[in-house]
């Protein structure tokens, strides 16, 4: 399988008045295409520090970190954004959904973004709520819908990119254990169908047999690692 992201001694550390506060401490791992990966441990073990600088949202103290071989710790801000519009999309605990926008609607935007026609987004945006199961919903506004279903449109969003990396930020903390459930066999289902890298900052234990690995945080390090038993 191919690497889809590396890091090596990847750290990041804060300020606070004349103390320093280590949130990731000289994490070291390999992420690849086709795998479900969970990110687990309590709150303030620095699981979205991490997932936040595997997005190249949040840049690294020191280490070194590449997206399909590109090094990108040390590239500045104006550089950054073309690494995540080609490689990484993301989901969030809370949808980040436009409030005013359909579910097609909030596709059609991501599509737009990446470039699409608007007969080609039209058509995209179709098939990836069928893939993701709301076609029936597509011109629903999001408080006409289900916890599970505005997450399911985040995740058809996500698609939207193309990109061969979803970070999934708590992705079922909004939702009930059934919907929860349903969101994680859809991204479990995506990494086997589309070979995509799944990585998910978690602490819902509930679904840690749908994870093809689990990386155990503490303290800002990885403290154990888990791979699932292969039938």
């Amino acid at each position: 399988m191919k690497t889809a992201i590396a890091t090596e001694n990847l750290t990041k550390t804060y300020s606070e008045g004349k103390n320093e506060v280590t949130a990731v401490s000289s994490v070291s791992i390999e992420l690849k295409e086709g795998e479900v990966v969970g990110l687990l441990g309590p709150s303030g073990s620095g699981k979205t520090t991490l997932l936040s600088m595997l997005g190249c949202i949040l840049k690294p103290t020191s280490g070194t970190l590449r997206v399909y071989n590109n090094r990108v710790e040390n590239l500045d801000e104006n550089n950054l954004p073309a690494i995540r519009k080609k490689y990484l999309s993301f989901i969030f605990q809370g949808f980040n959904l436009f409030p005013a926008l359909t579910a097609y609607e909030n596709v059609m935007l991501a599509l737009s973004l990446k470039g699409f026609t608007e007969d080609e987004a039209s058509l995209r945006a179709k098939n990836l709520l069928t893939e993701v199961g709301l076609l029936e919903r597509m011109h629903f506004l999001p408080r006409d819908l289900s916890g599970g279903q505005k997450q399911r449109v985040a995740v058809a969003r996500a698609l939207a990119s193309g990109s061969q990396v979803i970070l999934a930020d708590e992705p079922t903390g909004n939702l009930d254990h059934d919907n929860g459930r349903k969101v994680m066999e859809l991204l479990q289902k995506l990494s086997i169908e589309q070979n995509k890298c799944v990585i998910v900052a978690t602490h819902d234990n509930r679904i840690n047999d749908l994870f093809d690995r689990i990386l155990y945080m503490q303290d800002g390090k990885i403290i154990k690692e888990d791979r699932r038993q292969q039938s």
